[in-house]
């Protein structure tokens, strides 16, 4: 039997709460925000069935990844989360319940770091199940926001964990790290990006935008990467700078800031771990043993299109 907008619209009325984060009476067209202080962060993410979660995956898991990547996007710019919104497209054939699971996923997630779901849309149509998540935040009002195009010459790279994996089932369950991206603007940071299309590829983006070349020398290598490696045949490393969906922040520091603030940070992210720095010249290049460096030739992670 089809799923009901009119039916999961009452049910929302009754079951998601949205008071602390909006004023005026729910169920409107649009949400009116409560104020908060500093500056308006807006970041917006896609979840497809097919390409980030399986046919038959549990509401539950599905919902919390969908917004689990945009809130880690906000802590990537050292965000605090304030609301999200959920666009959500189902066939008839989905069931109100896998729904419902879905919603309340979204809305529990978001709650748990600060942005319940105030509001967004239902759309019933042919195709796969696909949800898009916006979410709000705010950054203070002093200072400059992290980016990936900031990184200068000889900038320590950082990231919060180990890498690779990740579709063995933490791409599900995987953590935003907002308390991380915080601390780490705090403590000095002026670039970040978050681990979502592989290590290699996401860090070559950071040496384009910041036209800069960047020396990867150590890479954290998760437990997963090693589970997937001896499922697959592939080394462990090749999971690490590949597999993508980890959602660890990189995070790039002048060398003598780094230097002083390495011991506070770590107390804070004990598996922070230095892995590259930023030379003069362009793209990404990995330690080689034959050669000293090799640059990344662009093969690996992933690409929507490719």
């Amino acid at each position: 039997m089809a799923w009901s907008e009119a039916h999961l619209h009452a049910w929302l009325r009754r079951r998601i709460g949205v008071e602390s984060a909006t004023v005026g009476p729910r169920g409107d067209d649009a949400a009116v925000l409560r104020a908060f202080a500093g500056r308006p962060v807006l970041c917006s993410d896609q979840t497809i069935e097919g390409v980030h979660f399986e046919p038959g995956t549990p509401g539950a898991k599905i919902g919390h990844k969908a917004a689990a990547r945009a809130l880690s996007d906000l802590a990537a710019t050292a965000a605090r989360p304030a609301a999200l919104l959920l666009n959500l497209h189902a066939s008839g054939a989905c069931s109100e319940r896998l729904l419902r699971a879905i919603i309340q996923a979204v809305d529990r997630t978001g709650t748990r770091f600060g942005a319940p779901l105030v509001g967004g849309d239902l759309a019933q149509a042919s195709g796969p199940l696909a949800l898009s998540v916006t979410a709000l935040g705010s950054f203070p009002s002093n200072g400059r926001p992290p980016g990936r195009d900031r990184i200068r010459r000889g900038d320590v790279l950082v990231v919060t964990g180990p890498l690779g994996g990740s579709r063995l089932g933490r791409h599900l369950r995987f953590e935003p790290r907002i308390e991380e991206g915080l601390a780490l603007r705090a403590a000095g940071a002026r670039a970040m990006m978050d681990v979502s299309d592989g290590l290699a590829r996401d860090l070559a983006r950071m040496a384009d935008a910041s036209r800069v070349r960047i020396e990867l020398d150590t890479v954290p290598v998760h437990p997963d990467a090693r589970r997937a490696a001896r499922g697959d045949g592939k080394e462990p490393l090749e999971h690490a700078l590949h597999d993508g969906e980890d959602h660890e922040l990189l995070a790039a520091f002048p060398a003598r800031t780094f230097e002083r603030v390495a011991p506070r940070l770590l107390r804070r992210i004990p598996r922070l771990v230095p892995i590259a720095r930023a030379r003069s010249g362009r793209g990404l290049w990995l330690r080689d043993e034959s050669s000293g460096w090799k640059r990344w030739e662009g093969r690996g992670g992933y690409v929507h299109g490719e």
